[in-house]
């Protein structure tokens, strides 16, 4: 009877901890998708680049598989309407985000970043000079419903921490 007693109170102690996850999980539940591609050699192997076509020149290019920068990596965004009637938007970084850009701009000097919203290439973007500001700019492509998107995810600028 008591070997009963305990083996109940372990399952439902158990039972207990695994709905307290799933709701955590499903409060964290990501509306929005942001990742940031390098561009990749094209002599690289389909295990580490996928081919794509540039936002701006239409040529096919080599981008990295992996992203260096994701949605994790926003703490707020800046939307604003675009003049070919999107919406642009400017990106603040947290400062893991904020340390990889900086590190990208130095060492790929030259070379171009990808910025993927929701599975959809928005813009490439040539690296020109060191960013260390933590700010990814956007400047048109993404849509009213992208937008919403965002505002279910990250704060804008003058809205206190979520």
């Amino acid at each position: 009877m008591f070997s009963q007693s305990i083996g109940m109170r372990t399952l439902c102690v158990f039972v207990f901890c695994v709905a307290f996850a799933l709701l955590d999980a499903a409060a964290k539940e990501r509306h929005c998708t942001f990742r940031v591609h390098a561009q990749a050699n094209h002599q690289d192997t389909d295990a580490f680049s996928i081919s794509a076509r540039a936002t701006s020149s239409g040529k096919e290019v080599a981008i990295q598989k992996l992203p260096w920068i994701t949605e994790h990596d926003v703490m707020a965004f800046s939307p604003y309407p675009a003049k070919d009637g999107t919406f642009g938007a400017l990106f603040q970084l947290d400062d893991h985000g904020r340390v990889v850009l900086d590190k990208l701009s130095v060492e790929r000097r030259g070379g171009f970043l990808f910025v993927l919203i929701n599975g959809r290439m928005i813009t490439e973007l040539q690296i020109d000079k060191r960013v260390s500001d933590g700010k990814i700019y956007v400047p048109s492509g993404l849509t009213a419903a992208d937008v919403e998107l965002m505002k279910k995810q990250w704060r804008l600028p003058r809205e206190r921490k979520r």
